[in-house]
């Protein structure tokens, strides 16, 4: 037997990796009872970042693995669109009746109309991204996937050059951890492992910025509750007192950075008193922070994605990560900055996702885009046919993304085909004309790769799937036959055979090394890590003054859909950058949506378990607001924008500052009080440069 199982007694310990979209992506060992049933998920002891430690919601994965309510057959829709009315029918036909439902599409209107589309439910590479190839093959619509990592990988690139950062785990070295926009005990416990490795032996500070005062704030020795979209302004402020006060490592700019002298010239006027205004810290507050981090060398800017949620979000990662440069923090062990490690693993997924025969011509459509996609916006259909056939795999659309009334408007036309491959009865699934059922991480094989972390991981299958339960990759080889496209090169391949392609890269193991190993670790050297060879542009320096229209990267827009947003109002330097919905007289509250502790995205929102712990749908509002607009703690409230209203019991607490509401979610759309949810009132219009969507950046009213 291999290192991947162990026997103990009558229960088999099978290794994996969490297959959700979380940067932790945590190394797991899984109880394999007798009866081929899992039981306890624990994270692996010995995975040098995970250090035995996970979130509860996957640790009690057997509740979504057995769920009474999870899907076990295809269905097919019997009358109206989301009546609810189903016909079990064998995969076949199901296969047979979406093959042809696209055919139908091309006749009509050419390859692209039909858009297969899908996102992050698993990041397994195998099962989430072989959908990539069918659509190559077809010639179908493409996928620009820009609502979740956009604004803030393009924040990293226009200043490091790279998607990389000073290793994770060097965060127990440190003399000072700033955890900025991410809320860690809920989000990525692994970040609290280290950095209370730090606090407990060597007396290191941790400092969270956030927009409320979140789990994470009560393991602050210092916290900075800021107005939401107002990071960058911080980041000045301290930028501006480190010149000021001789904290700025200029030798080290000196060497490694474009314009030191612009920088500082352009902060003279970025004071602590200007920053206060903006961001709603007091200059003591803006002071005590630059001073700590100013004196501590070896702190660690720990940058999470809650800060690029808003329209100035890239701008915000940007300014950011100046400070550790202004600093001079990454030539030190525990020094330096990190928001993700996506760019050292040098895994090959061209044959997985068809990229040889990608054509560079056919169109790409934007997923945060959905409902101006479907309802026929012109501009988001890139002047071309509309989308009439759909296959979603790995996401629910219908409750995740913005402009939610238009997303569930599109979904409804008549003579929109959509097949949805799913784990459970979502509310996208609710609204197809085929539903068929997937596996889940322990029942497929697949790899996996963590952008918060160094390692590749595998995930091999541990336990049979119910008997009418098929992969991703199934649905994808079957649907190729079907269409005629089976015999282009990466189809006809096993998962296994795949993970050995995409583990061809110099340096990395095969498949029965990582079986054996379990995960490869990928952190570059020291020296590489800390950029003390130089950073990734050509010159080897961080740019203060970001090339916002000329940067490249993995995120960058294809050149049929160009630079998104409002590109031109992009600061020169680091800035605050007023692009976000401030607050008006019409709309006197922001509101941010951020994530619950006991769902992801719209993952385990089904579990008892964890609707039980989250309780309800509410948003969270200060005594002052509550007193001012005369709401009680339970009420009801309604609240609304532009976009739409709806109502949500109201939550007074401490928690938020004035003028600030926070809706942690993501709640189904149906457990709300008129069954729509909280993305009613976001928009999809685009983050500069290179999209994505200001999800927790909403001004709206509020009334009793």
């Amino acid at each position: 037997m291999n290192i991947a199982t162990r026997v103990t007694e009558k229960i088999t310990i099978g290794h994996s990796a969490c297959p959700h979209d979380c940067p932790s992506t945590c190394a797991l060992d899984i109880e394999i009872h007798a009866d081929g049933r899992i039981g306890r998920v624990r994270g692996a002891a010995d995975n040098s970042y995970t250090a035995g430690v996970i979130c509860a919601k996957v640790a009690r994965y057997a509740e979504r693995l057995y769920h009474p309510d999870r899907l076990m057959h295809p269905y097919r829709r019997k009358g109206a669109k989301g009546a609810g009315h189903w016909q079990q029918i064998e995969w076949s036909d199901a296969l047979d009746e979406i093959a042809n439902a696209f055919v139908r599409a091309e006749a009509r209107h050419g390859t692209e109309a039909v858009w297969p589309y899908f996102y992050a439910g698993t990041m397994g590479w195998v099962q989430r991204d072989s959908i990539e190839r069918l659509r190559h093959a077809k010639k179908y619509s493409g996928f620009f996937d820009s609502i979740c990592v956009n604004p803030a990988w393009g924040g990293v690139m226009v200043g490091t050059g790279a998607l990389r950062g000073v290793d994770p785990r060097e965060m127990a070295k440190s003399d000072c951890v700033v955890i900025w926009g991410t809320n860690a005990v809920s989000t990525q416990v692994n970040v609290m492992t280290h950095a209370i490795r730090a606090r407990r032996e060597s007396g290191a500070k941790i400092v969270v910025v956030d927009i409320y005062d979140n789990p994470t704030m009560k393991q602050a020795d210092m916290k900075l509750i800021l107005k939401p979209g107002t990071d960058a302004a911080l980041a000045c402020a301290a930028m501006h007192i480190a010149f000021r006060d001789g904290h700025a490592d200029r030798d080290y700019m000196a060497r490694y950075a474009d314009d030191p002298a612009g920088l500082e010239a352009h902060l003279r006027s970025r004071t602590p008193e200007w920053a206060a205004d903006i961001t709603g810290l007091s200059v003591d507050e803006i002071e005590d922070f630059a001073r700590l981090i100013g004196i501590t060398r070896k702190t660690y800017f720990r940058l999470g994605y809650g800060m690029s949620r808003s329209r100035n979000g890239a701008v915000s990662m940007h300014a950011a990560l100046c400070l550790p440069t202004v600093l001079g923090s990454w030539q030190y062990e525990g020094g330096g900055g990190f928001h993700t490690n996506s760019g050292i693993f040098g895994m090959n997924n061209g044959l997985l996702t068809g990229a040889g025969f990608a054509d560079p011509n056919v169109r790409q459509l934007d997923q945060s885009e959905l409902g101006r996609i479907l309802t026929g916006d012109t501009r988001a259909l890139r002047n071309g046919p509309p989308v009439t056939a759909m296959l979603i795999q790995n996401t629910n659309p219908a409750n995740i993304l913005p402009e939610q009334r238009l997303v569930k408007r599109g979904f409804m036309r008549d003579e929109l085909f959509v097949a949805v491959h799913e784990q459970f009865m979502t509310e996208t699934a609710d609204i197809a004309d085929i539903v068929l059922p997937a596996t889940m991480f322990v029942e497929h094989d697949d790899i996996y790769r963590g952008g918060g972390q160094s390692h590749i991981m595998l995930g091999p299958k541990l336990v049979e799937p119910p008997a009418d339960v098929r992969t991703n990759l199934f649905v994808i080889e079957e649907l190729a036959k079907r269409l005629g496209v089976a015999d282009m090169p990466g189809f006809g391949l096993t998962e296994r055979q795949h993970i050995d392609e995409i583990l061809s890269g110099d340096g990395l193991p095969d498949y029965d090394a990582l079986l054996n190993d379990k995960w490869f670790d990928r952190q570059p050297d020291f020296d590489t890590a800390h950029y003390i060879k130089g950073f990734g542009h050509a010159d080897g320096r961080f740019r203060f003054k970001p090339d916002w229209k000329g940067q490249r990267g993995s995120v960058r827009p294809p050149d049929t859909i160009g630079l998104m947003g409002p590109v031109d109002e992009l600061p020169e330097f680091p800035d605050f950058c007023p692009v976000i919905e401030l607050a008006d007289a019409d709309h006197p509250y922001r509101l941010a949506t951020p994530p619950a502790r006991n769902f992801l995205n719209s993952t385990f929102s089904e579990t008892r378990t964890s609707r039980e712990k989250e309780g309800r749908p509410e948003v969270m509002l200060s005594r002052v607001d509550a007193a001012r607009e005369a709401v009680a703690d339970g009420d009801v409230i309604t609240m609304g924008n532009v976009r739409g209203s709806l109502r949500i019991h109201a939550k007074v607490s401490d928690a938020v500052k004035p003028g600030v509401l926070i809706a942690e979610g993501l709640w189904p759309n149906k457990a709300h009080l008129d069954g729509e949810g909280i993305n009613i009132l976001t928009g999809s219009d685009n983050v500069a440069p290179f999209g994505g969507v200001g999800l927790h950046d909403n001004r709206v009213w509020l009334r009793k």
